[in-house]
């Protein structure tokens, strides 16, 4: 099941990022930042545990970032990713965005779901505030992947 995060999922949510950015494959979230972009993830329950989480960045007036995707270990292989990407997808339609795009290490998983590479200099510069905090930066080794919505 697919729902937008609440403020009991916090913590769980942390534990579920620390997983993935302890081995520097997506950026770590403090319980602050957590808090102040509750409104951005999805989460995906199974057996009531949080297996799955991805989260919708708004960056401009017609851009979104999917930020965060991250699931369990033993919860991978069965499409819950690719779920909460269209989830975060079909809202980013709602509010308006032409264009949604993913930093990612794994940009044939995005392409899977019509996403396209790009250079990252076609972004524009406000998206790389997070970066900043990155100890990648300013050598940055993700792929930018850009999806056009109808």
């Amino acid at each position: 099941m697919i729902r937008k995060a609440t403020i009991k999922d916090v913590k769980e949510i942390q534990q579920l990022i620390k997983q993935y950015s302890n081995r520097g494959e997506i950026l770590p979230r403090s319980l602050v930042e957590l808090y102040d972009h509750l409104r951005d993830f999805y989460v995906f329950l199974q057996n009531r545990k949080i297996v799955g989480i991805c989260a919708l960045h708004i960056c401009w007036e017609d851009l979104a970032e999917i930020r965060s995707l991250a699931v369990e270990e033993g919860a991978r292989k069965k499409g819950i990713g690719a779920k909460l990407v269209k989830s975060c997808l079909k809202e980013s339609k709602a509010l308006g965005a032409k264009r949604v795009f993913a930093l990612t290490y794994r940009p044939d998983y995005f392409e899977r779901l019509k996403f396209k590479v790009v250079d990252k200099n076609v972004l524009p510069h406000k998206i790389w505030t997070d970066c900043l905090k990155c100890v990648k930066f300013p050598d940055c080794d993700e792929v930018a992947v850009v999806k056009e919505l109808d």
